[in-house]
């Protein structure tokens, strides 16, 4: 017997697309990623040495259940120096990854039948975090024609007795949009709690500028984490930044469910505070280069392109010119062309008809998936 909010939650489609991918490359087949959105770096070699040199110093024992307080002062001076907000280390509670955070934010926040606005479109898991934890997602859509901004005033008519919060997201998954300041501060003045997914600060181009919802509101939460300007997927480092209200009864949560995250790897997180920021700015760059190659490809392809990605490492296309059927056209073009996408639909009706590339990955495997998709094209 399957528990009913287990079966209400959707499968996460790029993770379906990676894993009929990986078939295939079993069978022989060579397949370029571009599904994930995963660094192609190694992680900082001053951060996998900081780990090295904990493990050997005896950092494998429990840590505080907030997180080590060394972490937590450190994660402090970033948000002084950076945005210049202040926040005490009381605050800031360290978690296995950014997703088991979500898990346990919302599970602190909602009660069945409260309120969460999403935009559409928005993260794939979003919404399933929200009905996991009993809650209802309530989605704002956003426009194409708008370059996918969160227009404030939509916003505000979602807003009910039962809304317990609003989740905004910048730099965006899938769009690579960044939030203007001005919309990010109207929404805070809304009313309700703004949860602020911040993962993809440090990767933001050009003349775009990352804010963080703190300079405009204390009645926020920020969900971070080291996974991406870091390149840290797999070490499962994140945290969350919460109204001091919050933070006791989610220290009783993280004490229960998780006890506390992994020493050496909160040791880790210290130094990429500390000493990774050359190496963060070494892939910034490369980065932007890739980002700049795949924008002139795609449009010499004939994609329209609704917005210009200025954060992140995502490039949202308009594809309904090949199909409108988003997931269709995702698998047609791993079989045939042996390329990874993410169909448009993981985000929201919005995006249907849509695809979404990630940019993490080289130059030359770049170029080769837009000879691929060019030969594709040809043949259909």
């Amino acid at each position: 017997m399957i528990a009913q909010r287990v079966r209400g939650i959707t499968p996460f489609l790029a993770m379906e697309v990676l894993e009929r991918a990986q078939k295939l490359e079993r069978e022989g087949a060579s397949i370029i990623h571009l599904e994930l959105g995963e660094p192609d770096f190694d992680t900082p070699a001053c951060v996998r040495d900081a780990a090295v040199s904990a493990l050997h110093a005896g950092w494998t024992h429990y840590t505080h259940s907030l997180g080590d307080v060394d972490l937590r002062e450190a994660i402090c001076g970033f948000y002084r120096r950076r945005y210049g907000v202040t926040v005490q280390p009381e605050q800031v509670l360290v978690f296995p990854g950014s997703s088991p955070a979500m898990m346990m934010l919302f599970s602190a926040l909602l009660d069945p039948g409260d309120e969460v606005i999403l935009s559409n479109p928005g993260y794939a898991c979003y919404p399933n975090f929200v009905r996991y934890a009993g809650g209802v997602p309530v989605w704002a859509l956003t426009h194409e024609e708008d370059g996918f901004q969160f227009r404030p005033e939509d916003v505000a008519g979602k807003v009910t007795p039962q809304t317990r919060a609003i989740l905004v997201n910048s730099p965006c998954n899938p769009t690579g949009i960044v939030l203007e300041p001005e919309r990010m501060r109207t929404l805070a003045g809304l009313g309700p709690l703004i949860i602020s997914d911040e993962i993809y600060h440090g990767l933001t181009y050009g003349d775009a500028e990352e804010h963080c919802i703190l300079e405009y509101t204390d009645n926020a939460v920020v969900i971070g984490g080291f996974s991406k300007a870091f390149a840290m997927t797999g070490w499962r480092l994140g945290y969350l930044i919460v109204p001091p209200s919050l933070s006791r009864p989610m220290q009783a949560l993280m004490q229960n469910f998780f006890l506390s995250t992994n020493s050496a790897v909160q040791r880790a997180g210290i130094a990429a505070l500390s000493c990774a920021e050359a190496d963060v700015e070494r892939m910034h760059a490369i980065y932007d280069e890739r980002r700049r190659f795949l924008l002139g490809e795609l449009k010499r392809l004939g994609f329209r392109i609704p917005v210009e990605p200025m954060g992140a490492f995502y490039v949202l296309i308009n594809a309904r010119h090949l199909d409108t059927n988003s997931l269709r056209l995702a698998f047609d073009l791993l079989e045939k062309a042996h390329i990874g996408v993410t169909p448009g639909i993981d985000f929201g009706t919005q995006t249907e008809g849509f695809l979404r590339l990630s940019y993490a990955n080289s130059l030359e495997n770049l170029a080769e998936a837009m000879r691929r998709l060019e030969a594709y094209m040809a043949r259909i």
